[in-house]
């Protein structure tokens, strides 16, 4: 957006309903926004049906250039939003189904997606998605809980269990696999376990606090190295009082800034794939979760954006 501003230029209030008033489709598209509006797999707070158009809302606010990185990412790779996958609410198998194929195509057409979630449970479908175009992937994963719990009240499919059955179907090469920010009380000591017995690396928010972002990062970079990797944020990683609309909140996390400092740090990294989940629209009355999300959906696709200029 240029100053002074034309007649044409439209009132960030005036939106299109995609984000960042993105097109539908467009030629040599890299980047491919994606709704995934499917939340009945939470264990508490229910709402996240309802983040993808709040994050999209959130957008209007935002500047197409990224001045960390120095590009215009969704100019750069002739972004598109392609609206939200029509999931079934009541039936996960359908709506994973849905999902991976919405995914998958993108992929397959070299397209990047960023996934707007959605409860956690949706990120198992991108990784089916991914290991069928791209054999199995590394994965950075976000989040103030491991999500590897096997069973919710005897269900297997929950938000809580995506990481455990994507290592059972085989989408994750477990030693590339990266938790960070792992916080909270816990039902047992060894809850974390589960995650390291699997292979993954956890690393816990007092752990990133003492070894600092960079060493924590250097050790990521070094373990995953060109494979491609997907990137899995749960906005529940921020800190409550910097992203309130969520649906299971941890006290104790990153701020804001510390939050994009350390994606903006993610660079040379080989991203298939990214999703934002579980934030929650009816719990963020003042905008500041939606605002956080959308500002991080920016910050992946300027991830992108470095890589594609690069190939340029």
């Amino acid at each position: 957006m240029q100053y002074p501003l034309s007649p044409d230029v439209k009132p960030e209030f005036c939106t299109t309903g995609s984000f960042m008033r993105l097109p539908s489709s467009r030629e040599n598209a890299k980047i491919a926004i994606v709704g995934m509006p499917f939340d009945t797999a939470a264990s508490f707070r229910v709402g996240a049906r309802f983040a993808p158009q709040a994050i999209r809302q959130a957008s209007m606010t935002l500047f197409p250039y990224h001045p960390i990185h120095k590009v215009y990412p969704f100019d750069d790779c002739n972004a598109i939003d392609i609206g939200d996958v029509p999931v079934i609410p009541h039936n996960i198998h359908r709506s994973y189904e849905l999902i991976e194929c919405a995914v998958h195509d993108l992929m397959a057409k070299g397209i990047t997606p960023i996934g707007l979630g959605g409860d956690h449970s949706v990120t198992l479908a991108n990784l089916r998605a991914a290991a069928k175009v791209y054999g199995p992937v590394a994965l950075i994963h976000f989040d103030s809980h491991t999500d590897t719990w096997d069973t919710y009240y005897e269900e297997k499919y929950w938000h809580g269990s995506p990481f455990i059955r994507a290592y059972e179907e085989g989408l994750l090469q477990s030693d590339k696999v990266f938790q960070i920010g792992i916080r909270g009380t816990l039902n047992h000591p060894g809850d974390i376990d589960s995650s390291t017995e699997l292979g993954y690396h956890v690393i816990t928010t007092p752990e990133l606090k003492e070894r600092g972002i960079a060493d924590v990062l250097q050790q990521v970079r070094q373990t995953i190295g060109d494979t491609p990797c997907f990137l899995s944020f749960d906005i529940d990683f921020v800190d409550p009082s910097c992203a309130p609309g969520t649906g299971t909140l941890e006290v104790g996390g990153l701020n804001s800034f510390e939050t994009l400092q350390m994606i903006r740090l993610l660079t040379d990294f080989n991203f298939v794939g990214f999703d934002l989940v579980e934030v929650l629209p009816p719990y963020d009355p003042a905008q500041i979760t939606s605002l956080l999300a959308a500002t991080i959906v920016h910050d992946f696709a300027s991830l992108v954006a470095l890589k594609v200029n690069q190939e340029k």
